[in-house]
């Protein structure tokens, strides 16, 4: 069996969020075919106790422990000219120590680095064929946000977008496959890039059906009225931005309903813009949840009103695994390959989001739920998905 160095800038373990459900699935994939010599990040002590269960999976691992605010404040005392911050945060000697201590005593035949932000490591094994998951296009991410910010945030933003795109560009240029989550994030990038055309691939997520399946048993988190629910990680500004719109622009038409929903924002981390939004009758934020299953199992509807969106929503995909009713602005629906509206519903802007939620909760959707789940089971197995990387990593030789 061959030997893979994986980097990722993230605990890949427990699969509870967004990147860390893709990194932890093909993490999984690759160890039937490799010895994994895992190298990552811990951003939150939570995450600790996982060091124990995730070290069952691989040859050997190492876990850098960061703390959020002290990696920042060391990322501006490293940044330089041209630098990205994303890049300078996660710039740590410890892991940077043990990828050469490690490439030193096992033969590594091939990289896998999961974010952009991983490729300084990789560049540590010269002559080891590499791929790179960026995942989606971080840099625009920060256009984005740049894009909705004043000044001085617009002229910082901004900055990180454009020393990043150089960054990813560049990173792209060392590595012999480049992946995105989608052909939507792929097609962006290689305009952005066009060097990098010939190499650069998507490959899907997929999502656990046998996890989250509409056959799951629990007791209802909720009370009698109907629960509207979202899902998602809470200090993570996409998602405020989603329920705090959600909050103010939707829920109050759906309150004037005789028997009104109640708004449920279940996610770690709450920020204090969310925490607050639970002073409103009708809103409730649960902070960390052991299982997210049962609030999605027993939601009357679940919503995905993201603004700014890169790469596949997961939550969206789990929604409609577990066989729910989802409304999803463009943006959160992107790249997720089901037909409005019989699989899912897609609403652009606050009146067409109140209008598709009274539909659904009148009923008028009977079937969209069993019709979601029914596309997850055809387009979202997750062996099926990450098969391409066999044949990619099989042609790659030192």
């Amino acid at each position: 069996m061959r030997d893979l160095l994986f980097l990722c800038h993230r605990i890949p373990y427990p699969p509870d969020k967004g990147d860390k459900i893709r990194a932890f699935h093909i993490l999984q994939h690759l160890s039937a075919s490799f010895r994994i010599h895992l190298g990552c990040f811990i951003d939150n002590p939570a995450d600790e106790v996982h060091i124990e269960p995730l070290s069952k999976m691989v040859q050997s691992l190492c876990c850098v422990k960061l703390q959020p605010g002290l990696a920042k404040y060391r990322a501006l005392t490293k940044l330089r000219p041209g630098m990205p911050l994303s890049v300078a945060f996660y710039t740590q000697h410890d892991l940077a120590s043990w990828v050469l201590r490690t490439s030193q005593t096992q033969r590594i035949d091939q990289i896998f680095a999961f974010s952009a932000v991983m490729a300084p490591y990789a560049d540590l094994v010269p002559s080891v064929p590499r791929l790179l998951d960026m995942v989606d296009i971080d840099s625009q991410k920060f256009a984005a946000y740049a894009a909705q910010s004043s000044w001085p945030a617009r002229a910082f933003w901004a900055r990180e977008a454009r020393t990043l795109l150089a960054f990813e560009r560049a990173a792209a240029s060392r590595f012999d496959h480049v992946l995105f989550v989608s052909q939507a994030e792929r097609y962006q990038f290689v305009d952005l890039a066009p060097e990098a055309a010939g190499h650069v691939s998507a490959v899907g997520n997929g999502v656990d059906l046998q996890y989250f399946t509409p056959a799951f048993q629990a007791p209802s988190p909720f009370g009698e009225r109907p629960a509207i629910v979202f899902t998602g990680a809470m200090d993570y500004r996409p998602n405020i931005d989603a329920v705090r719109w959600f909050a103010t622009m939707v829920m109050p038409a759906l309150s004037r309903r005789a028997v009104p929903p109640i708004f449920y924002i279940v996610g770690a981390n709450p920020a204090p813009s969310v925490s607050q939004l639970a002073a409103e009758a009708d809103i409730i934020v649960t902070g960390r949840v052991p299982d997210t299953r049962p609030y999605l199992a027993y939601a009357a509807l679940v919503v995905a009103p993201l603004q700014i969106a890169r790469g596949i929503q997961n939550k969206v995909l789990e929604a409609m695994a577990m066989a729910k009713p989802v409304i999803a602005s463009p943006a959160a629906f992107a790249g997720i390959e089901a037909i409005a509206p019989r699989d899912i519903l897609v609403a652009d802007g606050d009146d067409a989001f109140t209008h598709a939620a009274h539909n659904v909760l009148d009923g008028q959707y009977p079937d969209l739920g069993t019709h979601a789940r029914a596309a997850m089971e055809q387009r979202y197995n997750w062996r099926q998905a990450l098969a391409p990387l066999d044949d990619m990593l099989g042609g790659l030789s030192r």
